[in-house]
């Protein structure tokens, strides 16, 4: 019968992944554990099938799974898991692209929304000891929605539901995505962008949504902040790695940008030396007070959207495994 190990014990039984796989696999759990080093080899020797949410799945552990034939990321991103090694060895990737699309974009134009509103800014003087005076606060994070440019990059099912959501806030929303055949914009009464810069060039609030891969790793660095319209919010609930951090700490420094909402960072968690700017961010330092805001890659969770991952998941692995379907296969060179 064929194996199917999840690590990480995410659920605390196996009734659901039992119902979807009917009896045509089994589940094998051990102690959870964080990370494929720390399983017994005799666990790993039983796999078939891996199925993992946190942990990477490196090259240099993928020779202890000797039966392997396919992973399933129990997300959206696929970064950690090297494809590359995997396809040398015959093992099909998948991943889970429909789960967390509401709350990820929810999550998103909540940021802005936010930033744009001065919710932190007032939220953060109003506690301060001495509290600021009764009032407004005159900065350019706080804008009227319907002057601005809402900036989407990479319109996939999360870019898209931003998009949506961004536009019944009155955005005029803008898209750049090279990937997307012509129409898309048409289809979704929005506007496409011919290029990165002319997305930058007129992006009063910049949300990412790109997936992260060898082309979009720093996509976003100084040079593309230097575009983005004086005053603008910059909003990142994709992956780290895909902005630079130290530019960004330097638009925020200067002014050029106005505000900053981050649901990832480049190392997570974060490890010391942090960046400069989360380590101001933590201190409190007055200069960025109310302008950033950081939450810990939570931008997925709600209880549905757990409930999501494990049935999505396991159905996902059940058609790749059990039926030899290409359900949510990621090819090596899609990125």
């Amino acid at each position: 019968m064929l194996t199917i190990l999840e690590p990480e014990t995410l659920y605390p039984d196996d009734s659901v992944e039992e119902a979807v796989l009917a009896g045509a696999a089994r589940m094998l759990r051990g102690k959870a554990v964080a990370a494929l080093e720390e399983l017994p080899d005799e666990l790993c020797a039983q796999a078939d099938g891996l199925m993992t949410l946190r942990m990477a799945v490196p090259a240099a552990q993928l020779a202890r799974f000797p039966k392997l034939r396919v992973v399933v990321r129990m997300g959206v991103g696929y970064d950690r898991v090297d494809r590359a090694e995997c396809a040398r060895r015959g093992i099909t990737v998948a991943n889970i692209p429909d789960y967390g699309t509401e709350e990820v974009a929810d999550h998103a134009v909540s940021l802005a929304l936010a930033l744009r509103r001065g919710l932190f800014l007032h939220h953060e003087t109003q506690r301060a000891n001495p509290p600021a005076p009764w009032g407004v606060i005159d900065t350019p994070l706080i804008r009227r929605m319907s002057v601005q440019r809402f900036g989407v990059l990479g319109l996939g099912r999360i870019g898209t539901a931003a998009a949506l959501r961004a536009k019944a806030f009155g955005f005029d929303v803008v898209f750049f995505d090279p990937g997307l055949p012509n129409g898309v914009d048409r289809a979704l009464g929005i506007r496409r962008a011919p290029s990165l810069a002319a997305l930058m060039e007129q992006a009063d609030v910049l949300s990412i949504h790109a997936p992260l891969t060898r082309n979009t790793r720093g996509l976003v660095g100084a040079a593309e902040l230097a575009l983005l319209p004086r005053g603008a919010v910059v909003v990142n609930t994709a992956r780290g790695p895909i902005l630079d951090l130290d530019a960004l700490e330097a638009g925020l420094r200067s002014g050029h940008i106005a505000g900053a909402g981050l649901d990832v960072v480049p190392v997570e968690p974060p490890v010391e030396p942090v960046p400069n700017l989360l380590r101001a961010y933590r201190a409190r330092e007055d200069w960025l007070q109310g302008r950033l805001v950081i939450t810990p890659h939570s931008a997925f969770h709600t209880p549905e959207a757990w409930e999501d991952i494990r049935m999505k998941g396991i159905e996902t692995m059940r058609d790749v495994l059990v039926l030899g379907l290409r359900t949510n296969v990621i090819l090596p060179e899609s990125d």
